[in-house]
């Protein structure tokens, strides 16, 4: 399912917007859920981090989009922003905010057709799989490929990404759980307090695994036969 969020002030245009959306869905046969907001504030203070694309307004009266951008790519460094406007004159700063593209108000149907279609070619193509984790801030959507290794920490997890600012991503959830969930994914655990991404690994000295980002993580004896096994199978596929 594709999950679109309109944010704009104007109340009618969001709702001619989500009826050109819901006409695409009919017409391609696609799941789309649609979110509106109605003000910058409210997108940045609820953001959903399930969103894949994001239909958002530079002229906004409160928090214009342009603010409400900066924002979100602090939050979230992937989701694919098409900024709306009728002035051209913005066009070039919205890229600054990696802006998928814009488009001028007042929008058809074909020129959103051809855009969605554009989007979904590429969206489609880069087969980016990720998780949603959520912790006493909020809700992240972790790319897999970012995810470098994950560790207990307490009862809960800590997930190292290749996107963290200062801190690794706190994570409620327990490592069998997480083992679970990724353990088709190109992930296997190498102690009871470590799941390591093996596309990471640079090698394995004795009882300790060298990450390609100079990091060291342990492996314990009892895991480190199945553990090396898992990691020839994966280097294999991959030569």
């Amino acid at each position: 399912m594709l999950h679109i969020s309109i944010c704009d002030d104007e109340k009618d245009f969001v709702t001619y917007l989500t009826t050109l959306l819901e006409q695409y869905a009919a017409e391609m046969n696609k799941e789309i859920k649609i979110t509106p907001y109605y003000d910058g504030m409210e997108l940045i203070e609820k953001y959903d981090p399930t969103i894949d694309l994001i239909f958002l307004d530079i002229q906004m009266k409160r928090v214009n989009g342009l603010r409400t951008a900066e924002h979100i790519r602090q939050l979230d460094e992937n989701v694919s922003i098409i900024f709306l406007t009728t002035l051209t004159q913005y066009s070039l700063e919205g890229y600054r905010y990696q802006a998928t593209n814009y488009i001028i108000k007042p929008i058809k149907y074909l020129r959103l057709k051809t855009e969605l279609n554009q989007w979904l070619k590429k969206h489609q193509k880069d087969n980016n799989p990720s998780i949603i984790v959520a912790n006493h801030t909020g809700k992240y959507k972790i790319f897999l490929k970012s995810l470098r290794y994950i560790e207990t920490f307490n009862r809960n997890l800590l997930l190292h990404t290749e996107t963290e600012s200062k801190e690794p991503i706190l994570c409620y959830k327990n490592m069998k759980e997480m083992e679970r969930i990724l353990e088709e994914k190109g992930f296997a655990r190498c102690h009871t307090s470590y799941l390591v991404n093996l596309a990471y690994i640079k090698n394995i000295k004795k009882l300790e695994i060298t990450l390609i980002t100079g990091e060291t993580i342990p492996i314990s004896q009892p895991k480190r036969k199945e553990f090396t096994e898992r990691l020839t199978e994966y280097w294999g596929d991959l030569l």
